[in-house]
């Protein structure tokens, strides 16, 4: 295996990673967890019935063995090209290891009782806002957006503030992983997962 002396990224081989793409993620998450302020940043891409691609950043909620949850308001750009085509890909990146990780699946929206669970979890102000912003639609003045918040602190004056019905997650199921590390001279190390027909994973290395 060719490395340069002063090279200062980890060689990634496919034997090092686990066999289970969820167990590998993980553990490169584990790491950036060490060394940086919010691992749970990720691009999330969606394109519309047009084939119109848009991304955008969104923090990574929940990870378990089914897939990858995030939150927003079903009715901004993102939930309204999920709609139409349900499918999506996420990439995470970890700067100071050199490391990216790109998903790709379905998209499916998460139960009301799991979207209430999370949404309970939630700073009140972060409950609030969800009710003031209709994402991604058009407002004249940041005056209106100032005006709808204090409407919606006295409506929920001296109670719990619910979840509103256009608010909720949405998880990934993912059916494509590609685990990416920098190297020297732009010869990176590339290794993918699919699907196999047996139920499991195949993990394979591809050029840079």
């Amino acid at each position: 295996m060719r490395t340069e002396p002063n090279e200062r990224w980890v060689p990634l081989a496919p034997e090092s990673l686990p066999e289970d793409p969820f167990a590998a993620f993980e553990l490169w998450y584990g790491e950036a967890e060490k060394v940086m302020r919010e691992p749970e940043a990720i691009c999330i891409a969606t394109a519309d019935a047009g084939g119109q691609p848009r991304a955008r950043m969104v923090l990574l909620r929940v990870r378990d063995g089914h897939g990858f949850c995030f939150f927003t308001n079903y009715t901004s750009r993102k939930g309204h090209d999920l709609e139409e085509n349900p499918k999506a890909s996420i990439l995470w990146y970890a700067e100071p290891l050199g490391r990216q990780v790109r998903i790709e699946g379905v998209v499916e929206q998460l139960s009301e009782a799991d979207s209430d669970a999370y949404f309970d979890s939630r700073p009140r102000g972060h409950q609030l806002g969800a009710h003031v912003s209709e994402q991604s639609a058009l407002i004249g003045s940041r005056d209106e957006l100032e005006a709808r918040i204090g409407e919606v602190e006295r409506r929920f004056e001296g109670i719990e503030v619910t979840r509103p019905p256009h608010w909720g997650g949405y998880r990934l199921v993912p059916s494509y992983f590609e685990f990416w590390q920098h190297r020297t001279d732009r010869l990176h190390d590339r290794v993918i997962f699919e699907p196999t027909a047996s139920g499991g994973w195949s993990k394979v290395r591809i050029q840079p």
